[in-house]
Order: C-alpha cells, then structure tokens, then sequence
C-alpha cells in the first residue's frame, strides 16, 4: 500500500490497516480521521504527535498488541494480522543460546508481574542478549518512570510498521 491508497481507504478499513502497526485504538482512529495525508513525513508526524497525546491506558492497550519478545507460539496464535512484522522485528531471538533465551523469558515474568505489561523495546537489530540487557537495566525502574519510556519503545515499534505499510 501507498500513502495514496491508504488516504483513499474507507475510515473503518483504514483503521484496520493501522491497527497493524500499532494496537491502540484511539491512536488509530485518530490517524485515519486527520486524512488525507500529503507526504510519508506528515503521515509519521501526525501519528507521533497523536501517540503522544494519548493517555496510559492507550498506550497499556498498544502493548497488549504484542506478545512477549521469544514467546513465538503466541506470536502465531494472537498476533497473526502483524505475525510477519513481529517475527522479522524479533529475529534476534532465534539465534540466541538456551540460556540467554530461560533468562529472557524469566525477566519477561519479572518484569510483566511488576508492572503489569509485557516488555516493550523496539527489537529491531537488537540480538536476544542485548534486549536482555536492556530488560535487565529497566526492571528497576519505577512503574511511574518505566511507562514512558515503554511508550517511547512503542513509538519507535509503530513508526517502523508505518513504513512497512506504505511499502
């Protein structure tokens, strides 16, 4: 799809298209309200500008859209409409040892069960022990500190799906 295309799409399958890159539906309703668009650098603009006018819940909403980082069976079950998305933004996963991969599942845990959201990074380029780095540096954070800096790893998340949908 093109910026074109997707300025001409009817509201509710603009939405849908979107919702794809981020889960939050507030923000893509939003996004497909202030259509039509006349470049690629407004459409981005208008979507970081909204992502960051939303409130927590939005932003717990477009975490719920992704599945733990290495938990592939829930990629393929819940999260098919982004699947390859999310496979090719997590492919750092796959070449990760048993024991990098039991400790990034067991910060998952900790990190999900203390602040009530699965682990958001923008996982792109990273490799399973540098998001586990990165897990193990922000499970400290308070939940208070620790929200928006998920929301800005979010914001990273939808602009890369953004781009991949006006491919």
């Amino acid at each position: 799809m093109n910026l074109d295309q997707l300025n001409k799409l009817p509201t509710d399958e603009a939405v849908d298209a979107l919702s794809r890159c981020c889960a939050a539906t507030r923000w893509a309703n939003e996004v497909a309200e202030h259509r039509p668009y006349a470049s690629n650098a407004e459409l981005f603009e208008a979507a970081d500008d909204i992502w960051w006018k939303l409130d927590g819940d939005d932003w717990l909403e477009a975490f719920d859209g992704h599945p733990k980082i290495g938990d592939i069976d829930s990629l393929r079950k819940k999260y098919a409409s982004s699947r390859s998305w999310s496979e090719g933004e997590q492919s750092g996963v796959e070449a990760a040892s048993d024991d990098v991969l039991h400790r990034l599942a067991e910060a998952n845990d900790e990190y999900e069960e203390k602040f009530g959201y699965i682990f958001i990074v923008c996982a792109t380029g990273k490799s399973a022990a540098e998001m586990l780095d990165i897990l193990e540096e922000r499970l400290p954070n308070s939940p208070d500190d620790e929200l928006p800096i998920a929301a800005a790893e979010q914001a990273k998340i939808t602009r890369i799906r953004l781009e991949k949908l006006l491919d």
